[in-house]
């Protein structure tokens, strides 16, 4: 007899081998995204652990094809991952947390409503606390492949089971400095299968890690080569080209500057409706033909220090100095809550 959800079976049996015999709690969603609904996942399972650290083991249902085949590309399913998240929990906790499952929903819906999908070693911004309801450094998160899930076959495709591993705005500007991937794994070394503690301290408190980070960033650069900026754009002005970039973002885009070009790497900075392309050579401003929304600048030594002089926290106008031809406005952030609320301004 064949199956109607044959996804879906395939997720349960991959975790029946994981967690044989144990009953995870589900919550499950009234209307499907399909039929209107306002979530894109289908589901989500909660398995209780108590090694090695107590925790719950999120997976969900509903990134991959979990009924019939849909899709054009017949070596995936769907997005071609679930996501799972493992948070740190008292052992005596039954309820696995709400403020959990709506952030999962929240990725999902991102990724169904801008076509941007994830894969190890994406990171997102928060812009704030991962759970709004509690006081908590995590305010970033980083996808990794689940150390004990993997990936698997399914009769829709191959699903990858990518974990969220949250982490805090210092650690966060750790992996834009350095590199995500290993970061991750100074990650592992302290905090067993990465597992989110909202509890936690930042890692790079300890000196021993801050060395860490700052000699690979000194040795390797900046593995970064794009960053996705809400608040970044830019235009002429006059003889001039005027970048347009948030307070709150202004300090990241100059480490990764410095984690770049002076090791030969362009980066890359895309905002809602236009990008510039930065690279180390003779300095030039350019536009290609028919890609007039992007721009490609090419930065001295000295007209690179005049740019980082002004990518300051600050709301303001200011020329770079030794790359005459851009000025850069720094523009005030609002940070805001999952309602929309501004909770914070920066600049």
């Amino acid at each position: 007899m064949t199956s109607e959800t044959p996804g879906w079976d395939a997720i349960d049996a991959a975790l029946a081998q994981r967690y044989p015999g144990v009953e995870p709690r589900h919550l499950g969603t009234i209307i499907k995204w399909a039929l209107g609904g306002p979530d894109p996942l289908d589901g989500i399972s909660f398995y209780p652990r108590l090694d090695p650290v107590p925790h719950w083991h999120a997976v969900t249902y509903g990134m991959s094809e979990l009924y019939d085949k849909r899709s054009d590309n017949p070596d995936e399913s769907g997005w071609g991952f679930e996501f799972t998240f493992r948070i740190r929990r008292d052992p005596a906790e039954t309820e696995p947390p709400i403020w959990a499952a709506n952030f999962l929903q929240n990725l999902a819906r991102y990724v169904f409503q801008t076509g941007n999908w994830f894969e190890p070693n994406h990171h997102m911004d928060l812009n704030g606390p991962i759970a709004l309801d509690r006081e908590t450094l995590i305010r970033a998160v980083v996808f990794t492949e689940d150390p004990e899930l993997g990936a698997i076959d399914t009769p829709n495709g191959a699903v990858q089971f990518l974990q969220v591993v949250g982490i805090t705005a210092d650690e966060y500007a750790a992996t834009q400095a350095w590199s995500v991937d290993d970061f991750l794994k100074l990650l592992a070394r302290r905090i067993p299968l990465l597992v989110t503690d909202l509890d936690r301290a930042s890692l790079t408190d300890d000196p021993a890690v801050a060395e860490t980070v700052d000699e690979g960033r000194r040795l390797d650069g900046s593995s970064t080569a794009t960053l996705a900026l809400a608040e970044f754009g830019w235009r002429p002005d006059g003889d001039l080209v005027r970048l347009v970039i948030g307070a709150h973002v202004a300090p990241r885009v100059a480490e990764t500057l410095v984690g770049r070009l002076p090791f030969g790497r362009t980066l890359r900075l895309d905002g809602p409706e236009s990008s510039v392309e930065f690279a180390s050579d003779s300095f030039y401003i350019a536009t290609e033909e028919g890609f007039e929304n992007h721009l490609r600048i090419g930065l001295t030594g000295e007209a690179l220090d005049g740019l980082l002089q002004v990518l300051v926290p600050t709301a303001g106008v200011r020329a770079a100095a030794g790359a005459e031809p851009i000025v850069v406005e720094i523009v005030r952030s609002e940070i805001r809550d999952a309602e929309g609320n501004v909770v914070r301004t920066i600049g």
